[in-house]
């Protein structure tokens, strides 16, 4: 049973370092989804995540227990952070290992907190086995991130927050999993005074470790984790979390990196702050919860877990996001070589927003375009958008879903071709609104054919084209003349060494 663990979070010391953060409304997903979405923000902590709380309560509780001199912990960044924090609020030194893909922000708050930090291994199991032997060697107290009783019930408080915030009836709180500490002590507390409210887990597609525990009903250890989400790239969940799971955990729900991208998005959207991967899982489990079960008007908690993101990251995330969220396909099309043809194609998409265009001279007969098009109604529009260009008698291959092509290809499209006469090359900047690039492609009109086209919506307020044009030396004059009327800015490129060397 998990009785014992109701005294320990009552009585856990959180508070010196941890604040009680707000249960707040989240009125765009909950219009959205048709439930009420409350989120925990355990983002607002001083270490912008909720590792403190456990943290602060087992080094609290040991050093009631007898005197010590360090602490030192294995972790990818929250934990450590809290850690650090903790020690130095008690005045001892703290040593953290970490894995060398630790974001960098999360390496220098450390350091900004007091704390020691020595970089090891790819993920934090390298880390972990590193700390161990260094707690040995220097006889430090091992600070565990997620599998002690102290830690576990640290983390319970913000179950006790959460029941504490909404006295009304909870359909399901959604909890973000790595180790299991913060599931544990949340699904005991809850669990205990509210046994109706289904506990669930999230985790990331590549580090499903509570998952295949619960599944196979004993800890595994996963041959490899996937480190998007590293606040969660654990390969085995603790011993002591994973037997109170099994008391509390209705369910666990994987998602994708593009699933936990939107989630980020959709956090954004209602609060105007960025969580990291981790921190997003919950929104993304609880999204496709209500997709999977039809639910609705009900109340849905999702924790909030941390906000610790690096800032390069969010290139990704972005380009990322609007798959998670179906906003977006990918497509290959196939369509005649010659002039106007992308013009007609533009016409057979319609007013859709375009989010890329790419495509490169290979032969005289068929043109390969790689296209993004914007979705408003997600996969329903999809499919009637891939049957109305069947109908139209373009060869089309739906890559949304390919990660090779989401990767890289939509990178590479292009190339050098070894003759493609009488090319000349262009860029353009343009007003960017639904139909633009079809206006510009039909400004462009039909006199000289495209031999290259690169187009991507970066979500600016201008659409930034780059254009090959075969133009006979003869009518060179006529087409800057024509570019002018035009009304675009642009440049031509058609000697910048980057055309030569790679275009």
């Amino acid at each position: 049973m998990t009785t014992k663990y109701i005294k320990k979070i009552l009585e856990a010391h959180v508070y010196d370092v941890a604040i009680e953060t707000p249960l707040d409304p989240a009125l765009n997903l909950s219009k959205r989804l048709d439930n009420r979405v409350l989120m925990k923000r355990e983002d607002l902590q001083s270490v912008f995540s909720f590792k403190c709380r456990g943290a602060y309560n087992r080094i609290y509780q040991l050093m009631k227990q007898k005197k010590i001199s360090g602490v030192i912990a294995a972790s990818a960044g929250n934990h450590a952070q809290g850690v650090a924090l903790a020690a130095t609020r008690q005045g001892i030194d703290a040593t953290i290992v970490m894995p060398k893909t630790t974001p960098d922000i999360k390496v220098k708050a450390v350091q900004a907190r007091g704390g020691k930090t020595v970089l090891i291994g790819d993920a934090y199991d390298d880390a972990y086995q590193h700390a161990i032997g260094l707690a040995k060697e220097k006889k430090l107290e091992f600070i565990h991130p997620y599998d002690h009783p102290d830690t576990i019930a640290g983390q319970g408080t913000i179950g006790m927050e959460i029941l504490r915030q909404h006295n009304d009836g909870i359909h399901a709180v959604f909890v973000p999993v790595g180790g299991g500490g913060l599931i544990a002590g949340v699904g005991a507390y809850i669990k205990y005074l509210r046994p109706e409210t289904k506990i669930i887990g999230v985790e990331p597609e590549d580090a499903p470790s509570m998952a295949e525990a619960l599944r196979k009903n004993r800890r595994v250890v996963l041959d490899n984790v996937g480190i998007f989400a590293d606040g969660v790239a654990v390969k085995q969940v603790g011993r002591e979390t994973f037997r109170i799971a099994k008391l509390c955990v209705d369910d666990v729900i994987c998602v994708s990196t593009d699933e936990i991208c939107a989630a980020i998005k959709d956090i954004f959207d209602d609060t105007r702050s960025i969580m990291e991967p981790a921190g997003a899982l919950a929104v993304a489990g609880m999204k496709k919860y209500v997709a999977n079960e039809q639910i609705r008007d009900q109340t849905l908690v999702v924790i909030n877990s941390g906000a610790n993101m690096n800032f390069d990251r969010l290139r990704h995330v972005s380009e990322r996001a609007e798959l998670g969220e179906k906003r977006e396909a990918l497509f290959a099309v196939t369509i005649p070589e010659r002039p106007g043809s992308f013009r007609t194609f533009c016409k057979t998409i319609g007013k859709r927003g375009i989010t890329e265009f790419n495509y490169r001279y290979s032969d005289d007969d068929d043109a390969q375009v790689f296209a993004g098009v914007k979705l408003v109604n997600g996969l329903k529009e999809k499919e009637e958008l891939l049957q109305k260009l069947k109908a139209n008698a373009y060869p089309v291959v739906d890559m949304t879903d390919n990660e090779m092509a989401k990767n890289h290809v939509r990178y590479m499209v292009g190339g050098r071709f070894p003759d493609v006469s009488n090319e000349v090359l262009y860029r353009f900047e343009f007003p960017e609104r639904p139909g633009a690039l079809l206006d510009f492609l039909t400004r462009i009109g039909k006199r000289w054919n495209i031999s290259l086209f690169h187009y991507r919506n970066h979500g600016a307020a201008y659409g930034r084209v780059l254009v090959g044009l075969q133009t006979p030396a003869d009518e060179r004059k006529e087409l800057v003349s024509y570019m002018d009327r035009l009304g675009y800015r642009y440049w031509e490129e058609t000697e910048n060494p980057a055309y030569k060397l790679f275009l």
